[in-house]
C-alpha cells in the first residue's frame, strides 16, 4: 500500500514497529502518548525498540529483532541507528501512527497500567455515557517533610486473598456471636458501633501478631466494651422529641428493671429497692397522665439514680463475661489465620542500623508468593473486584487514586502483576472493618475538606496525615491502621508505632477515647525528644459532657501554642464512603464541636507557629462550601446564613477555654 511505500522509503524502523504490530495512540487519562502492540495488547509510555525480547509479555518472539547475516557488533550498530531514527523524529511521526492505526483498523484504547499484562484496557464502552468533570480529594504531588530514623521492614505477612477472606468470615462470625451474647445474656441489642470502637482500643494495647483482630492485651475485659454495654441495661435510652415517647420510655425503663432484678441473683436489699421505685414509677404513670416531657425525663433521671448502682452490680459478671469471651474468640480466630497464613509463606528478616532519612512506606520482611486471580470489570463508574465471588467495589476515581499509589509506594511489583489481589484485599479488609450495617463504620473514615488540608500544607506546612487510609488520604504519605494491606499502597504503618523526629503533622483520630489518650501520650514523647522542628495539627471532637480526657490533657500540654473552637453543624466533614458514595453525599455536617490543637516544640513554633495571618486563612479554609447540598446525620439543618456565619474562636495558650458561639 501507499502507506507501506511511504514508510520503507522514509522511515524504515517505523515501518518495522507497524509490520510488529505497534501503534502510537493518545491516553485521555494521562493525557500523554502511548504505544500498544496489537497482537501481545502490550502497553509502553516510550518508544518501543526492537530486538528486546520479553518472553512474558510477547512469548511469541514478535518484537525479537529479525535474524541479520554477521556478527553481533553489525547488528547491535543496527538497533542503535534504529533507536536513534525513533529519537530524532519529529513531532510528524505522531501523526503518521494515527494514520497507521487507521490502516491496521484498530481503534485505541486507554491502559490500566502500561506494564499491567493480561487485564482488558479501558475501552470507550466501559466510560459511563455522560462524562462528568471529575472531582479530585487528595494532591499526591506534594513531598513529604517528616523525617524519621531508618527502620527494618516490617514483621508483618504479606496479604492474600484466601487469607483475607477467611478474616473477613471470621471477623463477621465475631460480629454475630457478639450480637448473639449480648441479646441471649443481656435481652438487649449490642450498641451501635461498640464492636468498631473494641477493635479500636483494643488495638492502642494488642500487642499480637494479627494486624485486624486483637491477640495479646491486657486487660482482658474491654474497658470500652464493658462501659457501653452497661450504659444499655436494662435498656437502651434513646434521645426523645416528644411527650408520649418520653412516657413510653419511662414505662419501659421500669418494667425492663422490675424484670431484670426478678431474674437475677440480687440481695435481697437490691431486689427490695428496685422493685418498689419500679413499681412506684409504673403507679405515677397510672395516676397522672397530665405530665409533660420534663416531668417525665426527671421521673427516668431519678429511676435511673435509685435503680443504676443496684442494676449495674447485678449485671457486672454477665457483661465482663461478654467483654472475655469476645476477645477469647478473636484470640483463637488470630492463632488460626497466623498458622494458616505461616503455611504459605517463609519468613526472611533483614534488620538495619537505624539512620535519619525521609519517611518511606511500611516494606514487609516477608516475600510475597504468587497471588491468585482476581477478576475485574466496570459497571458505569465503579470497579468491581471479584474473588471466589466476593465482590467488592470502588469508583473509578479512587482505582484511578491507587493505582497511582502503588506505582509510588511499591517496589516488588513492577509489572503490577499482584495490583489487583492487593487492590481486593485492601477493599475487603476495610469492609470488615465497617461492618455490614447500613453507615456503619463510616464515620470511623471521616475525612477533613479539601479546602482545610489545602490551607495546612500552604500555612503550616503539613505533608502528612497521621490517621488515614488509602482510599480518604489527601497526602500520599499517612499513617493507617493496617500497614499490611496498606502499605503497598503508601502505608508508614499504625501511628502509635511511627517516630518521627521532624516535620509537619495533621492528626484526625477515630473518635475512640483510650486510642485519643495514646496519641496525646506519643505526641508529649515525640515532642519532647526531639530538638528538630515538630508540629502537630490535632482534630478532635469537642466532647465536654464529660471532657474527655485527650481534650484535658492537650489544654494543658506545655507544648500548646494554639487552639481553636469550631461549633457544631457550622463545618463539615469528607465522608468515610467516599470511595463508594455519590458525589452528592461526599460532605456531611458534624453534629458537634471540633476542638484544633497546635502541639508544637520550639523548633517547630519557629517555623511553622501559628501566627495570626495564618490562622485568619487556616479559618478561612473551614468554612463549608454554598455550592455543595450538605446532608447531614443530625436532626438539625443550617440555612446559607448560618453557613456564612461560622464562627471559630481562638484560644492562647495561657488563657482559659472559649467555646464557639
Amino acid at each position: 500500500s501507499w502507506l507501506e511505500v511511504w514508510c520503507v522509503c522514509f522511515s524504515p524502523s517505523l515501518y518495522e514497529l507497524v509490520q510488529a504490530g505497534w501503534s502510537k495512540c493518545w491516553s485521555r487519562r494521562e493525557n500523554r502518548p502511548y504505544y500498544f502492540n496489537r497482537f501481545t495488547n502490550q502497553s509502553l509510555w516510550e518508544v518501543p525498540v526492537l530486538g528486546q525480547h520479553d518472553v512474558i509479555s510477547d512469548p511469541l518472539g514478535l518484537n525479537a529483532a529479525p535474524s541479520e547475516g554477521g556478527d553481533s557488533s553489525h547488528g547491535n550498530e543496527q538497533r542503535k541507528r534504529r533507536m536513534s531514527e525513533e529519537q530524532g523524529a519529529n513531532q510528524n511521526s505522531f501523526k503518521r501512527a494515527k494514520v497507521s492505526c487507521r490502516a491496521c483498523d484498530w481503534s485505541p484504547t486507554t491502559p490500566i497500567s502500561p506494564s499491567t499484562p493480561g487485564v482488558k484496557p479501558w475501552t470507550a464502552e466501559d466510560k459511563p455515557p455522560t462524562a462528568a468533570p471529575l472531582t479530585i480529594y487528595w494532591d499526591l504531588d506534594i513531598q513529604t517533610n517528616a523525617v524519621i530514623k531508618e527502620r527494618g521492614p516490617a514483621p508483618h505477612l504479606p496479604p492474600h486473598p484466601e487469607m483475607e477472606l477467611q478474616r473477613a468470615q471470621l471477623v463477621t462470625k465475631l460480629r454475630q456471636q457478639y450480637h448473639e451474647l449480648c441479646l441471649q445474656r443481656e435481652g438487649i441489642e449490642p450498641p451501635r458501633e461498640s464492636f468498631n470502637r473494641w477493635l479500636l482500643e483494643r488495638k492502642v494495647i494488642d500487642k499480637g501478631h494479627d494486624p485486624f483482630l486483637p491477640s495479646d492485651c491486657d486487660p482482658v475485659v474491654s474497658p470500652s466494651m464493658f462501659r457501653e454495654v452497661m450504659n444499655d441495661i436494662p435498656i437502651r435510652l434513646s434521645r426523645i422529641k416528644y411527650k408520649e415517647e418520653a412516657r413510653k420510655l419511662l414505662f419501659r425503663y421500669a418494667e425492663a428493671a422490675k424484670k431484670m432484678i426478678d431474674s437475677r441473683n440480687a440481695s435481697p436489699e437490691s431486689r427490695k429497692m428496685v422493685k418498689w421505685n419500679a413499681e412506684d414509677t409504673m403507679n405515677w404513670l397510672r395516676r397522672d397522665t397530665s405530665a409533660s416531657k420534663e416531668d417525665y425525663m426527671d421521673r427516668l433521671e431519678h429511676l435511673r439514680q435509685q435503680c443504676g448502682p443496684h442494676l449495674a452490680a447485678v449485671a457486672k459478671d454477665s457483661v465482663e463475661g461478654i467483654c472475655s469471651k469476645i476477645y477469647q474468640l478473636s484470640v483463637e480466630y488470630s492463632r488460626r489465620l497466623r498458622q494458616t497464613h505461616l503455611s504459605l509463606l517463609q519468613a526472611c528478616p533483614s534488620p538495619t542500623e537505624p539512620r535519619l532519612l525521609y519517611c518511606y512506606p511500611v516494606r514487609l520482611s516477608v516475600s510475597s508468593v504468587p497471588l491468585p486471580r482476581v477478576e475485574l470489570h466496570f459497571e458505569n463508574d465503579v470497579a468491581c473486584l471479584r474473588f471466589r465471588g466476593e465482590m467488592v467495589k470502588v469508583n473509578r476515581g479512587h482505582f484511578s487514586k491507587l493505582e497511582l499509589l502503588y506505582r509510588y509506594s511499591c517496589i516488588d511489583d513492577p509489572r503490577f502483576e499482584k495490583f489487583l489481589s492487593r487492590v481486593w484485599c485492601l477493599l475487603k479488609r476495610y469492609q470488615a472493618m465497617f461492618g455490614g450495617g447500613v453507615n456503619e463504620g463510616f464515620g470511623l473514615q471521616g475525612a477533613l475538606p479539601v479546602s482545610v488540608f489545602e490551607a495546612l500544607h500552604k500555612h503550616f506546612g503539613v505533608s502528612f496525615e497521621c490517621f488515614a487510609s488509602p482510599l480518604n488520604s489527601y497526602f500520599k504519605q499517612f499513617c493507617s491502621a493496617f500497614p499490611d494491606t496498606d502499605g503497598f499502597f503508601g502505608s508508614r504503618g499504625p501511628f502509635l508505632s511511627f517516630s518521627p523526629v521532624s516535620g509537619s503533622f495533621e492528626a484526625n483520630p477515630p473518635f475512640c477515647e483510650e486510642l485519643m489518650d495514646a496519641m496525646v501520650t506519643h505526641f508529649e514523647e515525640l515532642l519532647e525528644s526531639s530538638s528538630e522542628p515538630l508540629s502537630f495539627i490535632v482534630f478532635v471532637p469537642e466532647w465536654r459532657d464529660p471532657v474527655t480526657p485527650a481534650l484535658t490533657r492537650m489544654e494543658k500540654s506545655r507544648f500548646l501554642r494554639q487552639q481553636l473552637s469550631v461549633s457544631a453543624y457550622e463545618h463539615e466533614y469528607r465522608s468515610g464512603s467516599q470511595h463508594i458514595c455519590k458525589r452528592d453525599d461526599m460532605y456531611y455536617q458534624a453534629v458537634h464541636g471540633t476542638a484544633v490543637f497546635f502541639l508544637q516544640n520550639s523548633a517547630g513554633f519557629s517555623k511553622w507557629g501559628p501566627t495570626p495571618e495564618r490562622l485568619n486563612e487556616f479559618k478561612a479554609s473551614y468554612r463549608p462550601s454554598l455550592s455543595r447540598c450538605l446532608s447531614s446525620p443530625g436532626p438539625a439543618h443550617i440555612s446559607p446564613v448560618d453557613v456564612d456565619s461560622t464562627h471559630i474562636s481562638p484560644v492562647d495558650r495561657d488563657s482559659t477555654y472559649l467555646s464557639a458561639t
